[in-house]
């Protein structure tokens, strides 16, 4: 007897075993097109037991904040208070992203607010001491923080000293370092309104802020397409054309709104303009190039992306220079919002809430899975925390020990998670 004459006979394909595949063996994809919003909630159900909560939780809990300060003080929501909420956190929130890259590859870099710190101090004496002016000072700050990280990098990679302790020595070293730049005058101020100074009193009219809202919509909405039809072209499974309509339509009333509010008090801040533009540009960056996806590959499991070919050493250094790069980024923003910089610029809670704000929005400490939107969103739970304590007129240990406990609650969801994603077969 041959092998063909021995396989089993085909069944002809009837209704009854065409709808044999249970939803667990489904594309999700296929299970939104064939059950609608049933098939939607039924993804939703697969997610959540998989730990695949993405950035749901932290949704949840932003609202559930917003909420609790409005019922406690009326002027929480306010627009004047929401424009001094975005420009609190763009600084800490501009660091933040780039520790999402160091956790993304499962490491950790505890210098980045002595380093925003020092590239501060270094862009104002150049600026007001030596004469440089501002967009040359801020360059050299920012190649002073790239030559930080590749420092640390270069430490972390060739002699194999582990991320922590090469980060814990540049967290004391660079401070020592900012005090001897600031010398014995200790504070430097900078001119209000000029230079450096406008990047976080600058604020657009009306008109361009809809403009400019307008131009990200559409842009998002462009994006979504160009991925149906490339999807389509290929052969593979798109998302359904009615799911981008909906996400199109709550991303682009999201913006409007933000941009209505913000138009009812001085206007879109340039500093949150620059802090949305560098999350949306390096989440672009980890989905959608080859390196951002080297990243995740190494972060995800170092020896399968080592043997797959990824230069794991390359990798490594170059998200370290991105990260002190972005720390003397939020620097000079920290020190434009001051208008000056001292001692104590980039100490206190600058690290901790950068941190903290990457993990609470949803990246997560074991590597290979976050985005950057976790900068956005765990700065302001952070930062909505704290601006609402203020207004409570709490303590600041108070806000400490509730951010704390935020914190505490978002790994414990992290670890929950990866659990469930191991049960599941997916981590």
């Amino acid at each position: 007897m041959t092998e063909q004459d021995s396989a089993p006979p085909s069944v002809p394909p009837t209704k009854a075993n065409r709808s044999a595949p249970q939803p667990a063996e489904l594309d999700p994809r296929l299970l939104v097109q064939g059950a609608g919003i049933g098939g939607y909630l039924t993804v939703l159900r697969r997610r959540i037991t998989g730990g695949e909560l993405g950035s749901l939780p932290v949704i949840i809990g932003l609202v559930v904040i917003w909420a609790i300060f409005q019922t406690q003080n009326s002027n929480f929501l306010t627009p004047g208070n929401i424009t001094n909420l975005m420009l609190q956190l763009a600084a800490t929130g501009t660091i933040s992203v780039g520790i999402v890259l160091i956790l993304l590859l499962g490491e950790i870099d505890l210098s980045v607010g002595s380093v925003s710190g020092l590239c501060a101090s270094i862009m104002v004496v150049l600026n007001v001491k030596h004469g440089y002016g501002a967009v040359t000072a801020v360059l050299l700050a920012l190649l002073a923080g790239a030559a930080i990280g590749a420092f640390h990098g270069f430490v972390f990679t060739r002699f194999g000293v582990p991320a922590f302790v090469v980060t814990l020595a540049g967290l004391i070293g660079w401070q020592g370092a900012q005090l001897q730049v600031l010398g014995k005058e200790g504070t430097i101020n900078l001119q209000y309104g000029k230079g450096i100074s406008k990047l976080t009193s600058t604020f657009f009219s009306p008109a361009i802020g809809w403009g400019l809202v307008i131009v990200v919509a559409v842009g998002y909405t462009l994006v979504q397409l160009n991925e149906y039809r490339a999807r389509t072209r290929a052969g593979l499974l798109p998302r359904p054309m009615v799911e981008i309509i909906v996400r199109s339509a709550v991303v682009s009333a999201a913006l409007l709104a933000a941009v209505a509010v913000l138009n009812q008090d001085r206007g879109l801040p340039l500093a949150l303009l620059i802090f949305f533009t560098l999350v949306v540009l390096f989440d672009l960056m980890i989905k959608r190039t080859r390196y951002g996806r080297h990243i995740l590959a190494v972060g995800g499991n170092i020896e399968a992306a080592r043997r797959a070919g990824i230069s794991v050493s390359g990798i490594r250094l170059s998200v370290f220079i991105i990260a002190s790069t972005m720390a003397a980024a939020g620097g000079v923003l920290a020190a434009s919002r001051l208008i000056a910089v001292n001692q104590s610029s980039g100490g206190g809670d600058v690290l901790l809430n950068a941190i903290a704000a990457a993990v609470i929005g949803g990246t997560s400490l074991f590597g290979g899975r976050g985005s950057a939107y976790s900068a956005l969103l765990g700065m302001l739970v952070i930062q909505s925390i704290s601006n609402g304590m203020d207004l409570l007129g709490k303590s600041t240990p108070v806000k400490f020990m509730i951010t704390g406990a935020v914190l505490l609650a978002a790994v414990i969801l992290d670890s929950l998670s990866r659990r469930g994603r191991q049960s599941s077969g997916r981590a």
